[in-house]
């Protein structure tokens, strides 16, 4: 009986020794803000790109004006649109898709695209905060400032 709790008792330091304790620290939003805000400038500053900063903190150029009214965060869009990373790496392409842009786009997006009328094309450099933010999303990991190009081609 000895012999079981002597192997018990080594079996059982042997685990507690093995576990490891971690840290994680909290996620500061405000030190991944200018983070990407860094990350944005140096993009548009590298590709010689004049872009206008919207008080969200989400940076935008205008490709082709469009006409008409422009839409409204809580109107419903068709668009195309290209999405990639600074690096130049695209994730995501469509060249046509309907989406809410109340409910079915990323904050980005909703603060964005209203700024092109009916068949505009606008560039957005999108931090992370108004993209998706601290959680990697599918082909996004976390704290990805990325970088649409949308076609607005029409809403309603």
């Amino acid at each position: 009986m000895k012999k079981y709790s002597l192997l018990l008792l080594i079996l059982l330091l042997v685990g507690f020794s093995a576990c490891k304790k971690t840290t994680t620290t909290p996620f500061d939003a405000a030190a991944q803000a200018v983070t990407d805000d860094a990350t944005i400038q140096a993009y548009l500053k590298a590709n010689n790109i004049t872009a206008t900063k919207d008080p969200s903190g989400l940076y935008y150029t205008i490709i082709k004006a469009g006409t008409g009214a422009f839409p409204t965060a809580s109107s419903n869009v068709t668009v195309s649109y290209s999405a990639m990373f600074t690096d130049g790496t695209v994730f995501d392409h469509q060249p046509s898709a309907y989406f809410s842009l109340a409910t079915g786009v990323i904050k980005g997006w909703q603060i964005g695209v209203p700024h092109i009328n009916d068949g505009g094309t606008i560039e957005l450099f999108i931090p992370s905060a108004l993209g998706y933010a601290n959680v990697a999303t599918g082909a996004v990991p976390a704290n990805s400032v990325t970088i649409f190009t949308i076609g607005l081609q029409g809403f309603n």
